[in-house]
C-alpha cells in the first residue's frame, strides 16, 4: 500500500522559546544526565566564579551542598552586571541566566581569559534546574532574582522563567555574587551531589589558581573541606608523586607569556616507568590533550637532547633520544591560559586552537633553555639525561617484545590457539571479550556464550603489575602479551583504539580477594598502557552472583548482601541458599543466565572522573608505598559490602 505523503509546512516548525531547547535536548549542551551532566551543571556556575578570580577579580569561592540536595556557590568578585541591558531591556543578571550564548566574555574587554567561552553555563544551569535563586552584591547595594520551571495546564514546560525582574534587597559592604539551585528530578531523576567529587575537582582548581581559596561544605553531614596553595601547580605536581621516589625534590617550574596566552609548567621526575601529563586549558582538564601538549612534548624533547649535545652526554655516534624517553617517569602539569579558546565539543576535553603548539613550542623551548643554561641545574640536568638514556635502552629491549604484539592472534607467538574462542561476528560494535579468571571458569564461559559475538580469553594466571615493573617486563608476562594479541590494538605509544576488535571488554573475575586483585592488575595495566580503552568506556566489569536463594519451583539470584535480605523475606520459609565462592562453580547455563546474557547481566562501566586522582590512586594501591596503601585501605575499604567494594573499582 503506497503510504500517503503529509504535508510539511511552516505550521510544522517546531520554535522553542527562551530555555525550552536545553530542557528538550539537554545532552546537546551537558553531554548526558547521568551523574557526569548532574555535577556538571554546578561546574558551569563555578567556572563563571574561576573566570572571576583568575582574571584578578577576588580570591575566594564557597560550595555548599545543601540538605534540600540544592547546591550553593559563593564569590568575591565583582558581582554580575545589574544595570539594564541597552537592547533586551533587561538586568544583567537575567539576561545571563536566561538568554544562551550571552555573557561577557565573547570579547577580552572584561575576561582575558576563561573557561566559559560559549556563554551557555548559567542559563542552561538555570534551565535545568527546578529552581535558580541568584544574588548580587555591587556598588554597596545587595540585589535578587529567582527563577523556576514549571508545567503550565496545558502541559506546556517552562524553563528557567523569573519570578519577578531583579529587585534591590539591601546594602552590601562587600561585593560577589551567590546561586543557588536545585537540579531538576524531571531531568536528571533522583541523584545528589557527590561531596566527595566536588572535593576532588575543588583541590585541583586550588593547585590551578595560586592562592585561591575553596571552601567547600556539606550541609547534611557537617564536614567542612578548605583548599589554598600558595605554591600552585609545583604543589600540585608534589602532590600527584606523594608515594614514589622522586629522583629530585623540588618541581622544575616556568612560567611565560606571548600574546596569544599565558603558560605555566611544573614537572618532577621519579623512578617510576610511565609518564604522566595533565594538561589544562582556563582551568578545564583536557583530559585528551590538544595542541598543548604537543607543543611542550616537542619543545622539552629539543632542549633536553640539545643540552645532552652540548655538554657530552651524547656523543656524536650516538641518534637522539626519543621524547618517551625523556618523558618515563615524569609528572607534567601544563597550564594554559588563553583567549579564543577552541575545544573539540562542548565537553571540553581536546584543545584545538593549532597556534597553541607553537606558541607553547616557543616558550617551552626558551624557558627550558634559560633553565638548562644555568649551572645551579646541572645535577637535575644530568639526572634527567641519564634516567632518559636508560629508559632507550630498554626501549631498544623491547622493541621486539613490541613487534610481537602486532601479530594477530598468532600461536606461534601468544599460543592463543586453545586459549582464546573468539566469536564469529565481524561487527565490532557488537562484539564483546571476556577475559576471564581461571581456566574452569573460562571452561564454562567458552560453553555457555552466543560465539556470535561473544569470546572469551581464560587467564591461567595472575597479570603482571604494570604499575612497578618496566615495560620490557610487562610485555615479558604471557597473561599480558595475550591479552593485547586479543585486543589487536596494540600498546603503550602504538596502542590505535581504532584496531580494537570489541566494543566491549569485560573482566570476569571471582568475588572474592583473589578475583579483585587480578580486576585490579587488569585495570592498573589498561590505565598505564591502554588508557583510551578506558576514556573511551570500552572497559567493563562482570558482576557474577554471590548467592542463589531456591526451594521448588523458586530461584532467585542475588549479587549483594543487602539484597539477600530481600530475596529470603521474599521467599518465605523453606528456602535454601547457594554461596558462589568462584565462576568456577556454576555450570554453562547457570553462568550465562546471571553474568553473559546481555538481557540479565550486570555491567559496571570502569570510568575515570579525574585523570589526576585516578593517577594517585593507582600509584597508593598499586606501587611500592606499603604504609600508604595500608592507610588509604584503612581509610576507605568496607569489607562487609561488595556492593561498595565494587564501586571503588568503578571510580578507577
Amino acid at each position: 500500500m503506497k503510504k500517503k505523503k503529509k504535508k510539511y509546512e511552516s505550521k510544522d516548525i517546531v520554535v522553542l522559546e527562551g530555555l525550552d531547547a536545553v530542557r528538550l535536548r539537554p545532552g546537546m549542551y551537558i553531554g548526558t544526565t547521568s551523574a557526569r551532566g548532574y555535577h556538571h551543571i554546578l561546574w558551569e556556575i563555578v567556572d563563571n566564579a574561576i573566570d572571576e578570580i583568575a582574571n584578578g577579580y577576588g580570591d575566594t569561592i564557597k560550595i555548599f551542598l545543601n540538605t534540600d540536595g540544592s547546591a550553593t556557590v559563593e564569590d568575591n568578585g565583582r558581582g554580575i552586571p545589574v544595570d539594564i541591558h541597552p537592547t533586551l531591556k533587561k538586568s544583567g543578571v537575567e539576561v545571563v541566566y536566561t538568554t544562551l550564548h550571552a555573557g561577557g566574555k565573547f570579547n577580552n574587554d572584561n575576561y582575558k581569559f576563561s573557561g566559559g567561552l560559549h556563554g551557555v553555563g548559567a542559563s542552561v544551569t538555570n534551565a535545568l534546574s527546578k529552581w535558580c535563586k541568584v544574588t548580587v552584591c555591587k556598588n554597596g547595594k545587595k540585589y535578587f532574582i529567582e527563577f523556576h520551571s514549571y508545567e503550565d495546564d496545558d502541559g506546556k514546560m517552562h524553563s528557567g522563567v523569573p519570578v519577578a525582574p531583579l529587585k534591590e534587597i539591601g546594602t552590601s559592604s562587600t561585593s560577589g555574587t551567590s546561586v543557588t539551585f536545585l537540579p531538576d528530578p524531571k531531568v536528571f531523576g533522583e541523584q545528589r551531589f557527590s561531596c566527595e567529587a566536588i572535593t576532588r575537582r575543588a583541590r585541583e582548581l586550588a593547585f590551578l589558581n595560586k592562592g585561591l581559596r575553596i571552601e567547600v561544605t556539606d550541609r547534611s553531614t557537617g564536614e567542612e573541606y578548605f583548599f589554598h596553595y600558595e605554591g600552585g601547580i609545583s604543589d600540585f605536581a608534589l602532590y600527584l608523586v606523594e608515594g614514589k621516589n622522586s629522583l629530585f625534590k623540588t618541581p622544575i617550574y616556568f612560567s611565560a607569556e606571548s600574546k596569544a596566552l599565558y603558560l605555566e609548567v611544573a614537572f618532577i621526575l621519579t623512578d617510576s616507568y610511565t609518564e604522566n601529563t595533565f594538561s589544562f586549558v582556563n582551568n578545564i582538564p583536557t583530559t585528551e590533550g590538544g595542541m598543548h601538549e604537543t607543543g611542550f612534548k616537542s619543545a622539552f624533547t629539543k632542549a633536553f637532547n640539545d643540552y645532552a649535545r652540548a655538554n657530552g652526554l651524547l656523543k656524536d655516534k650516538e641518534p637522539n633520544l626519543l621524547g618517551e624517553d625523556f618523558r618515563e617517569g615524569i609528572t607534567v602539569i601544563i597550564n594554559v591560559k588563553m583567549n579564543n579558546v577552541q575545544f573539540e565539543g562542548q565537553t571540553k576535553t581536546k584543545l584545538g586552537n593549532i597556534e597553541a603548539k607553537t606558541e607553547v613550542e616557543n616558550l617551552t623551548l626558551r624557558e627550558l633553555t634559560r633553565i638548562l643554561d644555568d649551572k645551579k641545574n646541572a645535577t637535575v640536568a644530568e639526572i634527567i639525561v641519564n634516567k632518559a638514556k636508560q629508559a632507550a635502552k630498554v626501549r631498544l629491549a623491547a622493541k621486539k617484545a613490541k613487534e610481537l604484539t602486532r601479530a594477530k592472534a598468532n600461536a606461534e607467538n601468544f599460543n592463543l590457539v586453545g586459549k582464546l574462542a573468539a566469536s564469529t561476528s565481524r561487527n565490532r560494535e557488537k562484539s564483546e571479550l571476556f577475559i576471564v579468571e581461571g581456566d574452569s571458569a573460562g571452561g564454562s564461559a567458552k560453553q555457555g556464550r552466543d560465539r556470535s559475538f561473544q569470546a572469551i580469553l581464560p587467564l591461567r594466571g595472575k597479570p603482571l603489575n604494570a604499575e612497578k615493573k618496566r615495560v620490557d617486563q610487562v610485555l615479558a608476562n604471557e597473561e599480558i602479551r595475550t591479552i593485547i594479541s586479543a585486543l589487536d590494538t596494540g600498546f603503550g605509544e602504538d596502542f590505535d583504539l581504532d584496531s580494537l576488535r570489541y566494543n566491549k571488554v569485560i573482566i570476569l573475575s571471582d568475588a572474592d580477594q583473589d578475583g579483585a586483585h587480578i580486576r585490579a592488575i587488569l585495570l592498573t595495566f589498561f590505565f598505564r598502557y591502554m588508557r583510551p580503552l578506558i576514556t573511551d568506556g570500552h572497559v567493563f566489569i562482570g558482576l557474577p552472583p554471590l548467592y542463589k536463594v531456591y526451594k521448588k519451583d523458586y530461584e532467585k539470584y542475588v549479587y549483594s548482601d543487602a539484597e539477600l535480605a530481600d530475596a529470603v523475606k521474599a521467599v518465605g520459609k523453606g528456602y535454601m541458599i547457594q554461596r558462589y565462592k568462584g565462576l568456577g562453580e556454576m555450570n554453562p547455563e547457570q553462568l550465562w543466565e546471571t553474568t553473559m546474557d546481555p538481557e540479565k547481566r550486570t555491567l559496571i562501566q570502569v570510568t575515570i572522573e579525574d585523570a589526576a586522582e585516578a593517577e594517585k590512586l593507582i600509584t597508593t594501591l598499586m606501587g611500592d608505598a606499603i604504609e600508604d596503601r595500608k592507610a588509604y585501605i584503612s581509610e576507605h575499604a568496607n569489607f562487609d559490602k561488595e556492593d561498595n567494594f565494587m564501586k571503588e573499582y568503578k571510580n578507577i
